[in-house]
């Protein structure tokens, strides 16, 4: 039996976390998305496009400097959404009164996101994912470590937000949290 990669167990939990934004999204109507569960809490729309947007901008453009998905589909046109922001440190008012489209729209982003990084996590090798790498705002650390708590553990406590705030509007927990 051969040996299962570390960029093979990042490509298996990345498209999990990413399967489970989608699966928050499909159910809910367009004012449903925009539900934020308390007065400091963002919408739920705003937390699936966060770890989406997170994962495409760390993998593509914080590590390769390559174009990150969201820019080069033209999302941010599309959605009327933020060319380069994600979310991270964006003041609260701001994030609050972001408007998101249908949510088919944005799983279709997610999903776009999945298939465009599942890929290229597999393929990476022991010594790429143990260079180290800036990441604002978490600093320098080794590649797979900035997987594995900004994308996994960062996306998936994200991820229980939206559950808490799907429950408090009388839906299921499709992700299984």
């Amino acid at each position: 039996m051969a040996e299962t990669t570390t960029g093979a167990h990042l490509s298996l939990l990345v498209g999990r976390l990413l399967d489970n934004c989608s699966k928050s999204l499909v159910d809910l109507t367009h004012d449903q998305i925009h539900f934020r569960g308390a007065p400091s809490a963002n919408s739920i729309a705003f937390e699936m496009w966060h770890v989406a947007r997170t994962v495409d901008n760390v993998l593509f453009f914080a590590f390769d400097r390559d174009q990150p998905i969201w820019l080069r589909d033209g999302y941010d046109t599309r959605f009327g959404l933020p060319k380069t922001a994600q979310g991270t440190g964006m003041p609260p008012e701001e994030a609050y009164a972001l408007r998101f489209p249908e949510p088919s729209a944005m799983v279709e982003y997610i999903e776009a996101v999945k298939v465009g990084v599942l890929p290229r996590l597999e393929a990476m090798s022991q010594a790429y994912l143990d260079t180290i790498s800036p990441v604002r705002p978490w600093g320098e650390r080794a590649r797979a470590e900035h997987m594995w708590q900004v994308l996994i553990a960062h996306g998936n406590g994200h991820l229980g937000s939206v559950t808490m705030a799907r429950g408090l509007l009388g839906h299921a927990d499709v992700i299984g949290l």
